[in-house]
């Protein structure tokens, strides 16, 4: 594996739930606002976005459940691990967003939490929950396709 793609790994944090547990229909790239010591610890790989969402809420967008640990050389100013965080995104966008969310049946999920340069961003999507029928559907459909691969596998060496 390349040193680009390491170290990209280290500085990105998914969302393992939300592939699971939701069918993604559109995917928006926002900004965060963040304190010094939150970044300091996204790079470390001290976050969590599994049981993060956002919500409406006056007129903007607001990440809920975010845990940021604390940086570890922090001092007094140092960040609470789970504080609202406010989401950055054009108004045409959270207009977008609102809309859809107000139809009902729809939840925004961040997806992935990464840094774009020197900037943190979330990636959200606009999700609908999966049914019990619909999770057992994809897994049937991710053990055939592995057996499919293995096959094809199998026949490239021969």
């Amino acid at each position: 594996m390349s040193k680009a793609r390491k170290s990209q790994r280290h500085n990105e944090v998914r969302n393992a739930k939300a592939l699971r547990d939701y069918f993604v229909d559109e995917r928006f790239e926002a900004g965060i606002a963040l304190r010094g010591t939150e970044v300091k610890s996204i790079r470390a790989g001290r976050a969590q976005i599994n049981d993060a969402f956002a919500r409406y809420e006056r007129g903007e967008l607001w990440l809920y459940n975010a845990h940021i640990e604390q940086y570890a050389f922090g001092n007094i100013n140092n960040h609470d691990a789970r504080r609202l965080r406010k989401l950055l995104l054009h108004r045409h966008q959270v207009r977008k967003i609102v809309q859809e969310l107000e139809t009902g049946g729809r939840a925004l999920i961040p997806l992935r939490l990464y840094f774009k340069e020197a900037l943190v961003k979330v990636e959200l999507g606009l999700c609908t929950g999966k049914k019990l029928f619909d999770k057992r559907e994809a897994l049937k459909k991710k053990v055939v396709d592995r057996e499919i691969d293995k096959e094809m596998k199998a026949r490239r060496r021969a």
